[in-house]
């Protein structure tokens, strides 16, 4: 599975009725609590970062990859327009792109 089909099962969920999918009641609560989503599950993959359980963070990094897509869906940002913007960046460095910033 790529981002790109996770990013289509998301708009296929949300979709549906939010009794049906935890998509679309996730997204029917608003962006703010998707965003809040987001950041409860960064935070556990953080934890389990920490803690160098692999498939813990496995699996929590997925959460957050899903939960991004979901807050970005909430949002209608396209994954598509992330991409452009991390390949935009490429052939800078880190430090040079950071300093760029306003």
């Amino acid at each position: 599975m790529t981002l790109d089909d996770l990013e289509t099962i998301i708009a296929t969920r949300a979709k549906a009725s939010p009794d049906d999918s935890w998509t679309a009641k996730l997204l029917a609560k608003g962006p703010e609590k998707c965003a809040e989503k987001f950041g409860e599950e960064a935070i556990e993959a953080i934890i389990e970062a920490t803690k160098g359980d692999k498939e813990r963070l496995t699996s929590e990094a997925a959460d957050v990859l899903f939960h991004l897509l979901v807050m970005l869906k909430s949002q209608n940002v396209a994954l598509a327009d992330v991409m452009a913007e991390l390949e935009q960046r490429q052939g800078q460095s880190g430090l040079q792109e950071k300093a760029g910033r306003t």
